[in-house]
């Protein structure tokens, strides 16, 4: 599969690759994004849920942006739209889990109590969770955040 231009995007005229990937993933929100369409959300809401501080015209805006680029692809459907990972886009798999590895790494000691946010956490979970090990009727799990900062 060949490369695309990128006409919508401020470049680095630079002949670098690392240049290009920049261009396309360089811009503020855009990691946040595919790492959401990676873990499985295809929604707009979905995705805007797992980065609740993005405006939604601003996420249409890098949605279509990473459309252009071939990272993606909107299917429009019944209720909706769905926003699926190209081959492209699944590919950036490494590069994501890279830069959460790092952060890990060094700059996990200086989250704000303003950047811990228990609802992003419980999106994070419900993405992530099995059921297999629940009861097939309904279960509801609870969970008490005595420290949550005020709002959250």
């Amino acid at each position: 599969m060949g490369a695309r231009y990128i006409s919508t995007m401020p470049t680095y005229s630079q002949f670098c690759p690392v240049a290009k990937t920049a261009a396309i993933l360089g811009e503020r929100w855009t990691p946040l994004i595919v790492r959401e369409l990676l873990c499985g959300s295809t929604r707009f809401s979905e995705i805007q849920r797992g980065v609740p501080l993005i405006s939604p015209s601003l996420l249409a805006k890098r949605l279509r942006q990473l459309e252009t680029a071939g990272v993606l692809v909107h299917n429009p459907a019944d209720r909706g739209s769905d926003y699926v990972l190209t081959q492209a886009g699944l590919d950036l798999y490494p590069i994501v889990e890279a830069m959460g590895a790092w952060g890990q790494r060094w700059a996990r000691s200086k989250y704000t109590p303003d950047e811990l946010d228990p609802a992003f956490l419980m999106w994070d979970m419900h993405r992530m969770l099995t059921a297999d090990g629940l009861a097939e009727s309904r279960t509801v799990i609870e969970f008490k955040f005595r420290a949550a900062p005020p709002g959250k």
